[in-house]
């Protein structure tokens, strides 16, 4: 007889994770050995893989809280054609087409000599990636502010954790378009930091971010108006899955150009990061089966505190350094103390009902 949903374990959820884990550090630990030829070589390129599978996790543990807030809305096909489809996308698109795509514009060369640039030449490689950073932040930054801010300026939103400050912007969500206009307010203060030549590009590419999120949202909002108009899809199909993947690769923008801060090799990062996104989908997965987000009211707001820090963390690159690691923890105890307030409120209720 098959176990209900919610007596599932942990580890069955993390299978197919546990799984890649072992066949990606094993490959990682192949490439070390092929390109050091030594036993020190496959250690430290097995090591590098797995600081940046960690790295990505923490990185992403508010991208999975968020995931499943969306994906519990979806059809079941649609949540399986996210976890299958989606997947690809996050590990291949993201994880090894977008850096290549990336010196292949600022350097302008064909995908094939990117590639060849990335195996023989990674300082040079990793230098283009380095000078691509400006343009990606300031686009994953505004796009994720815009994510958070839309969350917050919410005036059907009834649960509050940071109580007084929730409740006035949820206030002030009836007036039109205030959430754009903050952020293209931020836009505008943080360009005045840089010079003029970053400052342009800067502009440009927050504009550009900003265009993409209310794009996806129109498109998404018609792709699924229509399936519900043709009985395609209930609520949350093609509109909400276009939705998820452009949030996850403003996820992945800073990982993806961090992560050469450990490594020069696009395959071990690639790698790293690939098992990373596969812990991800896996606790995606298990927020929405075991209904944990319902179990802990304020643990959502946490991961939207995370994602409004992290887009300000991303602006704030474009001046100075922050290490990724302090972003990681940063969103990481965020979400710890959300859940901490959560189980604290369960624990009060549980008292009232009792008394």
């Amino acid at each position: 007889m098959n176990r209900p949903v919610s007596e599932k374990s942990v580890l069955s959820y993390l299978k197919w994770a546990l799984i890649v884990t072992g066949l990606g550090l094993a490959l990682g630990a192949l490439l070390g050995w092929q390109t050091e030829g030594t036993l020190r070589g496959a250690a430290t390129f097995l090591f590098i893989c797995s600081v940046l599978a960690v790295l990505e996790i923490s990185l992403s543990f508010d991208n999975a809280i968020v995931n499943a807030n969306k994906l519990k809305q979806m059809t079941p096909v649609w949540q399986r054609r996210f976890l299958t489809w989606g997947i690809l996308i996050a590990v291949f698109g993201m994880r090894i087409v977008f850096p290549l795509l990336i010196v292949v514009i600022a350097a302008q060369i064909g995908p094939i000599e990117a590639i060849v640039l990335a195996a023989s030449q990674p300082e040079e490689y990793a230098r283009i990636m380095h000078d691509a950073h400006l343009p990606i932040a300031a686009f994953g930054g505004t796009f994720l502010m815009m994510v958070a801010l839309s969350y917050f300026f919410d005036d059907e939103k009834e649960v509050h954790w940071l109580h007084w400050i929730e409740s006035q912007m949820s206030k002030y969500a009836a007036v039109r378009g205030v959430e754009t206009a903050l952020v293209l307010l931020l836009i505008l203060s943080f360009s005045r930091l840089l010079d003029a030549d970053s400052a342009d590009i800067f502009i440009r590419s927050a504009i550009y971010g900003l265009l993409t999120f209310l794009l996806v949202e129109v498109v998404g909002g018609l792709l699924d108006a229509t399936q519900e108009t043709t009985k395609a899809a209930a609520q949350g199909g093609l509109g909400a899955f276009l939705y998820l993947e452009v949030l996850d690769a403003s996820f992945s923008f800073d990982g993806v150009i961090g992560a050469f801060a450990l490594s020069q090799n696009l395959f071990v990062i690639a790698i790293g990061l690939g098992i990373g996104a596969m812990y991800v989908r896996s606790m995606t997965i298990m927020l929405v089966e075991k209904g944990t987000l319902a179990q802990y009211r304020y643990l959502e707001h946490g991961a939207f505190y995370a994602i409004l820090i992290l887009s300000v963390i991303m602006y704030v690159q474009t001046i100075v350094h922050i290490p990724e690691v302090i972003t990681g923890l940063g969103g990481a105890a965020l979400i710890g103390v959300a859940l901490m307030s959560s189980i604290r409120w369960n624990r009060t209720q549980g008292q009232a009902v009792a008394g």
